[in-house]
């Protein structure tokens, strides 16, 4: 009986261990030039893009070219496409949050999983999905979020209330921060308008023995500067008027 109990517990390890092999993402390699490159990425640039640009158009504004290494890209949400804006201002591979289900599924989930999409649950409970993305950017890897947790299905003025995990991800790695602001919700043939933010930090928490308050606090500031930059957007159209 004992040996088929140690038995069924070695199975049981076993089967754990490679349930978190093929969950573990692929960290982007490095080339000569120092960039994190990943050929799926940037063969889905090449597929995509021009059938983005043709379905969707999209104009970028505000800090257009992202430098090397570790970002954390951090945007509102509202149609599938909008993966596509952060990959425009950067040669390197990113690190797509997505939720879950997304990596089971056969033929997106296979390209996913090549592109280290890392899988997350949508009420932002995944202690994993952190792991995940803190490994990520501490080799120098890109990380791009929604903090909405979803499509914005809703309202074109409100944000949906922003899950948690974004500044303290920035936090805890010291990353710089990328916000973007998709300034009007994208419809065929209809121009979508996305203002970038200047990289930050929240320099001002580090070094310091946080509270669950603290990141919350961060994460308020970080959803202010995306309505900041829509605001923004929306001022100097008003000045060309």
């Amino acid at each position: 009986m004992e040996n088929e109990a140690s038995e069924r517990e070695k199975k049981a390890l076993s089967r754990g261990e490679k349930t978190a092999e093929k969950r573990m993402i692929p960290l982007f390699k490095v080339d000569k030039n120092g960039l994190h490159k990943s050929g799926t990425i940037d063969f889905l640039r090449v597929l995509f893009y021009p059938l983005h640009a043709l379905v969707y158009p999209f104009k970028l504004h505000g800090h257009k070219r992202v430098g090397k290494g570790a970002f954390i890209y951090v945007g509102n949400h509202y149609c599938l496409w909008d993966v596509f804006y952060p990959a425009h201002t950067t040669r390197e591979g990113i690190h797509f949050l997505a939720k879950e289900s997304i990596l089971e599924t056969p033929v997106l989930g296979f390209f996913a999983r090549r592109a280290g999409v890392i899988g997350a649950m949508r009420d932002g409970s995944d202690v994993r999905t952190l792991m995940d993305s803190i490994r990520a950017l501490r080799s120098g890897d890109k990380v791009s979020m929604f903090p909405e947790g979803t499509r914005n299905k809703v309202s074109d003025e409100e944000f949906l209330p922003f899950h948690a995990g974004a500044a303290l991800m920035a936090i805890k790695t010291k990353t710089p921060i990328v916000p973007f602001a998709i300034c009007n919700r994208p419809r065929i043939f209809r121009r979508t308008h996305v203002m970038f933010g200047e990289p930050f930090e929240f320099s001002e928490y580090y070094n310091r023995k946080l509270t669950q308050a603290d990141y919350t606090e961060a994460d308020e500031k970080l959803k202010a500067r995306l309505y900041a930059l829509r605001e923004e957007f929306r001022a100097g159209q008003k000045k060309k008027k």
